[in-house]
């Protein structure tokens, strides 16, 4: 009760010392909206990444990761914390994204990782031409991702663009790791085969 009775901003700071993310969790189950609000800036834009593949802009990327959060905040008290707080979040984010996606009704999304991840500082120790072939192989990239189907997409994307575990990305997508693995694959070898068909010459590589 101590905690809690501790004005906003003190709290804030001191739970950013808290290492433990369980013991942030426990306080957040337990009301406090400071320790909520560290898990946020914690995990919000690892979430974006997750689930800006599965959305049609950032806009509604944005509109996903504030309604995950929303749900996670309303289902904290059902929360048992037998799965990491991260992979629960993200598999409400995914979700999310999901059901916009059927509402939609749209056999393809596409999105931009320039765009999603924001603008990277220039290096101007590349060349011009350097640079512009860089956003171009980006570009191809993301067009080839929007074209997986989205459950391959959301493998896709945890395991080799946010850099999640095997084991993690299993456990979001509610997965055993061998049909994880399965899924990963098949997205992996489609990627390759979209990318070699819009570049032909990539096939001979």
């Amino acid at each position: 009760m101590r905690q809690a009775n501790k004005p906003y901003r003190d709290r804030i700071v001191a739970h950013r010392l808290i290492d433990d993310e369980r013991a942030l969790v426990r306080l957040a189950r337990g009301g406090d909206r400071a320790a909520f609000d560290e898990l946020v800036r914690r995990h919000a834009g690892g979430l974006y990444g997750a689930v800006a593949h599965l959305c049609a802009g950032p806009h509604e990327a944005e509109e996903v990761i504030q309604e995950a959060f929303l749900r996670a905040w309303r289902g904290l008290p059902g929360f048992r914390g037998d799965a990491q707080f991260f992979t629960w979040l993200y598999r409400i984010g995914i979700n999310e994204a999901r059901r916009r996606g059927d509402r939609r009704r749209r056999a393809e999304v596409v999105t931009s990782l320039e765009e999603h991840r924001g603008h990277q500082p220039a290096d101007h120790a590349q060349r011009p031409e350097t640079r512009a072939e860089q956003r171009d192989l980006r570009r191809e990239l993301d067009r080839a991702i929007g074209t997986l189907p989205v459950d391959h997409r959301a493998a896709l994307v945890l395991r080799d663009v946010e850099g999640l575990s095997t084991a993690q990305a299993a456990a979001v997508l509610g997965l055993r790791e061998a049909a994880f693995k399965s899924r990963l694959h098949r997205a992996r070898t489609s990627l390759r085969r979209e990318l070699a068909d819009h570049d032909p010459q990539r096939a001979t590589r």
